[in-house]
């Protein structure tokens, strides 16, 4: 009988068990290779995410709108700033000034019917630039200088009585008007304090590597503020000794989360205007009704009423019986008699604390940088004084020298599109400026280089209606507000930068993984 061997027979794999098992060595054998090109895929779709759903949103901003009524003219400023960052770290600037014509608003005492059609151009210019819709929720302040605290001083009804007509004509329109008042000196001065270093970025850190960091914990040094109106000067800065003399004249602010104590003094009578006005009440005393004037070009001549020098209070001091009513002013053109006539309005004889300005006026010692603006801005660049090659004293005298005594007849020529009211003061302007901060201000040779004259800092007026309009619509914080996210270029660059990188990375990898005698080599 034959015996058959029973022999084990394996059935063989299903086909879907043999192609899982081929899938899964050809995954084992390329799994850098398949991590590489996923990684790869993911550094795109990681980058389209980044283009396309961060792009910058439109701007969405907020409209604010000062009117700067000042003694000699009324100019309107309006001003924007970033809504998602109102209160944070949205930068203010300025996208329109409009010089309203005619006088300043204390000068319609007996014109107040014509107030309307004063405003109605640059208020009427308002609407157009910022958009309808945004009309009612855009707030306008309007504040007084100077020569409304002259008019105050002289009739208060007549003071208030301007200020409700003003008040008046701007509530018609569509703007959300928070009123007109007249600001006190130091106001003047801090705001314009204030001003000045919003725009040079002074009272923030100072940052690097794309705003990530700051470059130290210690806040930058401040500028101090030089302002000249018509009727008043204010300077202010933060002192080296923190010791005050007199507490009038000293303000305390807390800003981005930083203490200031700020030493602030308002001279008023002391604008270029009314200071020409002293010196003419002063110079008249000793005359038959004709000055002989050096503060004027040879050859020019003016007339004034003798009533109308005495009007303003700050040459009343001066005041007395004259034989005459009408005085002539004959211009001789001479720089340094010019500047010793202006020194007679500067009492330095008398000072109750260790340093003074001059009429007993405290001033500590001036220290680091100044920004100068307004008429001291204004002035000095129509006698190209504002040269950046910072001109000294001398020189600066030596070219008021040189135009103080160029004839009127030529001056006229030269500068024809040029006011003659405006033209013909220029050489008292400029002699007053010089002789108020050297002498007034006690700026010497060396501090001298430390002046900065300022009319605009980028593209925004320097003076006090932009840290009028900060404080009152609370766009400087006290307190240092959250580090800013990153600027859109930023976020995309390093996006780019560090995805590059990480490409790189993964395809040094795979080249490694398949060519690794390129990295090692046998050592023999």
């Amino acid at each position: 009988m034959i015996m058959l061997s029973q022999q084990r027979f394996t059935s063989p794999e299903p086909p879907r068990r043999l192609e899982e098992s081929e899938l899964k060595r050809f995954c084992s054998r390329n799994i850098l290779s398949i991590l590489g090109f996923s990684s790869i895929i993911a550094v795109i779709a990681l980058l389209a995410l980044g283009l396309v759903q961060n792009k910058p949103l439109p701007e969405n901003v907020k409209f604010g709108i000062v009117l700067d009524a000042g003694s000699s003219h009324t100019s309107l400023y309006i001003y924007q700033w970033p809504a998602e960052k109102e209160n944070d770290t949205g930068m203010v600037s300025q996208v329109e000034e409009c010089k309203v014509q005619g006088p300043g608003i204390a000068n319609h005492v007996q014109k107040l019917s014509e107030i309307d059609v004063y405003l109605a151009a640059c208020m009427e210019r308002a609407k157009v630039v910022i958009p309808a819709p945004q009309h009612t929720e855009t707030p306008v302040y309007l504040g007084a200088t100077a020569g409304m605290r002259l008019l105050r001083m002289k009739n208060g009804y007549l003071a208030s009585k301007i200020l409700a007509v003003v008040t008046s004509s701007i509530s018609n329109y569509p703007f959300d008007f928070q009123g007109a008042r007249i600001i006190t000196g130091q106001e003047e001065g801090a705001y314009g304090w204030i001003t000045t270093n919003y725009l040079l970025g002074r009272f923030t850190q100072k940052s690097s590597w794309f705003n990530l960091k700051p470059t130290g914990g210690e806040p930058q040094e401040t500028y101090g503020a030089l302002d000249l109106g018509g009727a008043s000067t204010q300077i202010t800065f933060v002192p080296k000794d923190k010791t005050m003399e007199s507490p009038d004249d000293t303000l305390h602010f807390r800003l981005y989360g930083r203490n200031y104590s700020v030493y602030t003094h308002s001279f008023l009578c002391y604008g270029k205007d009314q200071a020409l006005l002293q010196k003419l009440a002063k110079d008249v005393r000793n005359t038959d009704g004709t000055i002989s004037d050096p503060c004027f070009h040879p050859g020019y001549q003016r007339k004034m009423v003798l009533a109308d020098l005495y009007e303003s209070p700050c040459t009343r001091k001066f005041e007395t019986f004259l034989q005459f009513d009408e005085i002539i002013i004959q211009g001789t053109g001479n720089y340094q008699q010019c500047q010793q006539s202006i020194l007679q309005l500067f009492n330095t004889s008398y000072c109750p604390y260790s340093h003074c300005a001059f009429d007993g006026i405290f001033l500590p010692p001036v220290q680091g940088d100044f920004g100068a603006f307004s008429a001291f801005y204004y002035v000095m660049e129509f006698l190209n004084l504002t040269s950046k090659e910072h001109l000294s004293p001398k020189k600066m005298t030596d070219m008021m020298e040189e135009f103080c005594s160029q004839p009127w007849e030529k001056l006229q020529v030269y500068f024809s599109d040029v006011k003659e009211n405006y033209l013909s003061e220029y050489c008292f302007s400029g002699t007053y400026i010089l002789t108020l901060l050297l002498n007034g201000y006690h700026f010497t040779a060396e501090t001298w280089k430390n002046i900065h004259f300022m009319g605009k800092v980028r593209s925004t007026s320097v003076g006090w209606t932009l840290g009028y309009m900060l404080n009152l619509t609370n766009m400087i914080p006290a307190e240092e507000p959250p580090s800013a996210p990153l600027p859109h270029s930023t976020y995309v660059f390093l996006m780019v930068f560090f995805s590059l990188i990480l490409v790189i990375v993964v395809l040094l990898c795979i080249f490694a993984f398949h060519k690794p005698s390129f990295f090692w080599e046998d050592v023999v």
